[in-house]
């Protein structure tokens, strides 16, 4: 197995949450986190290593990283695994995946890449690589089914793990923050390439906010202590150590529900945020060069996951250009403040959760061993 961020860990926990009583000897390694590592499985480089974003960032680190998809490949080609899964992390994953199914090793991949966003050529290589698709949006098994690709269904696994109705209060007990007043979470991103353009406009709209209300109490989330230390880096670089936030060392889902608002880098943590049923407001920074080139490669409007699966702008997204700490804190503010709009959201959240609920271990783990059956046969 291979996952190769904090958001894939957790994917990936989940998965063996299912698969490792049914394979209780089996022997599971490759790159994942501390929460795959909780049911046996041996990480044989640090996952961090495959945490970089952006086209021009991973170029940066591209030697390495090839160097480390190279000898893995070569090591799982004379170990002969029953399988192989990808967990996410589609470009290092598939270049894997592709040398293992010509060799006979069935694959699976973990959560298609957004081919429905943009990309969607990639199905094609996809069908080169990938054995077994597992998708956990609804809308996916269509477009693998129609390329030929085998496909399940499994759930969004987080759907199963974020209460439907969330306790704020706990949260913000377990936090040690107060049962009233005005809370916001900020979660500018788990990597570090992320955290070094969304830092600064981000505590910069925490500044504009708590200018405009002192009583708001503003909460971020940090990966892991490199990040923690990065950031806190860039912020006093802005000049911005005076804002007063409060740093967890994880803990990111209890600032979630802690939260009466929440300004969130793009991508799955947008989810766990709907999830969550609360208001945010979706931003994303990057290197201009790799901006320059994404931005139009797009197949629709949206970036952000709720708004994708809502097929609708339910909360604001604000990219590049636009995320500037004054947009950042307005749309912020409606968020925390405009009642009306603040019971929608709830509503369509609490919806978007139920269309998602599924038993992904069990699903999913069943696929694992459907999969190993059949190359056993």
């Amino acid at each position: 197995m291979v996952a190769g961020e904090s958001s894939g860990d957790l994917l990936a926990s989940r998965l063996l949450s299912g698969l490792r009583p049914q394979l209780p000897e089996a022997r599971i390694h490759g790159i994942g986190g501390q929460k795959m590592a909780a049911y046996g499985f041996q990480s044989h480089w640090p996952m961090e290593k495959l945490s970089v974003r952006g086209l021009f960032e991973v170029l940066a680190h591209y030697r390495e990283i090839k160097g480390i998809q190279n000898t893995l490949r070569d090591m799982l080609l004379a170990d002969r695994p029953a399988a192989f899964i990808g967990v996410d992390a589609p470009d290092f994953n598939f270049g894997l995946e592709a040398p293992l199914k010509q060799a006979g090793i069935p694959t699976m991949h973990f959560i298609s890449p957004s081919i429905w966003a943009w990309r969607g050529g990639r199905i094609k290589k996809i069908a080169r690589a990938v054995s077994h698709m597992l998708v956990v949006f609804p809308f996916e098994e269509e477009i693998y089914r129609k390329a030929g690709i085998p496909v399940s269904y499994v759930g969004y696994p987080l759907a199963e793990v974020i209460p439907m109705v969330p306790d704020t209060a706990a949260a913000r007990a377990a936090l040690g923050l107060p049962a009233d007043g005005k809370i916001v979470a900020i979660l500018p991103g788990s990597r570090m390439s992320e955290l070094k353009y969304n830092t600064v406009a981000f505590i910069e709209a925490a500044k504009r906010l708590v200018s405009r209300d002192p009583s708001i109490r503003i909460v971020v989330p940090m990966a892991g202590e490199r990040q923690r230390a990065y950031f806190t880096e860039l912020v006093s670089n802005a000049g911005l150590q005076e804002v007063p936030l409060e740093l967890l060392s994880g803990r990111s889902h209890e600032a979630i529900a802690a939260a009466d608002a929440v300004l969130v880098a793009s991508g799955t943590a947008t989810l766990e945020v709907a999830l969550f049923k609360k208001p945010m407001v979706i931003a994303y920074k990057m290197m201009r060069a790799s901006w320059e080139i994404l931005r139009h490669m797009g197949y629709q409007p949206w970036v952000g996951l709720p708004n994708i699966l809502a097929r609708d702008f339910v909360v604001p997204e604000l990219l590049q250009d636009a995320a500037t700490p004054e947009a950042l804190a307005g749309a912020l503010w409606t968020q925390l403040t405009d009642e009306p709009l603040r019971a929608r959201l709830h509503q369509r959240f609490t919806e978007m959760h139920h269309s998602l609920l599924r038993d992904t271990a069990r699903e999913s783990a069943q696929a694992v061993m459907q999969l190993i059956g059949r190359s056993a046969a």
